[in-house]
């Protein structure tokens, strides 16, 4: 009696049990990776949508001159602080496959080498070489992409904003990365977003 106590087995219930624990278990792993992964994905656009804000507030703060041949005599026209233009967004759409990089092209003339000294991304000095997750924009006066969203800073004919879109997931549902910075018409003085604002992050 007491050697068939030992080598009894576990009964169906125990098993079920068990195997439920380790599913749980197993779901709340999966659910915990996924969501680590995303967020670290997303320090990509932070940081691009940062240094591009910094870059449009320093191409402003760099006085402008036009080139000209002055008379002897006369006066050069006076310098002055100017946003630069938009940019076209890098990718020209927004990636919907989960997982997928775009890889900038990197000749003159595409991507983040398009532009001139006072447009788009030429005028703000910006560009990677890198495989990127989101699609990049800059805006300026208008085409803003957090218009209307909650919790989003109110910009204005008078400002820029640096965003990324994404869709990691490939729902359908973009993630949004934005700062902008607006213009005070009577100091000339750039105010910047105290941060990047966020929308669906992990998406």
């Amino acid at each position: 009696m007491r050697t068939r106590a030992f080598s009894r087995g576990f009964t169906l219930v125990e098993l079920m049990i068990t195997v439920s624990i380790i599913g749980v278990l197993a779901a709340i792993a999966t659910f915990g990776i996924s969501k680590y992964m995303h967020v670290a994905n997303a320090s990509e656009a932070k940081l691009v949508v940062g240094s591009v804000s910094r870059a449009a507030a320093l191409a402003y703060e760099g006085e402008r001159a036009a080139s000209q041949i002055v008379g002897e005599g006369s006066n050069s026209s006076a310098a002055s602080n100017v946003l630069c233009e938009a940019a076209l967004p890098v990718p020209a759409a927004v990636t919907q496959v989960a997982g997928r990089k775009y890889q900038p092209n990197t000749t003159t003339g595409s991507d983040f080498e398009t532009g001139s000294p006072v447009t788009g991304w030429r005028c703000l000095r910006f560009a990677t070489a890198q495989p990127i997750y989101y699609q990049y924009q800059y805006n300026k006066g208008a085409g803003y992409v957090t218009a209307g969203m909650p919790g989003a800073p109110v910009l204005t004919a008078n400002s820029f904003e640096a965003a990324a879109l994404g869709d990691l997931d490939g729902d359908g549902l973009k993630s949004t990365f934005a700062r902008g910075g607006t213009i005070n018409l009577t100091t000339g003085a750039l105010t910047m977003a105290t941060h990047v604002f966020i929308d669906k992050e992990t998406e």
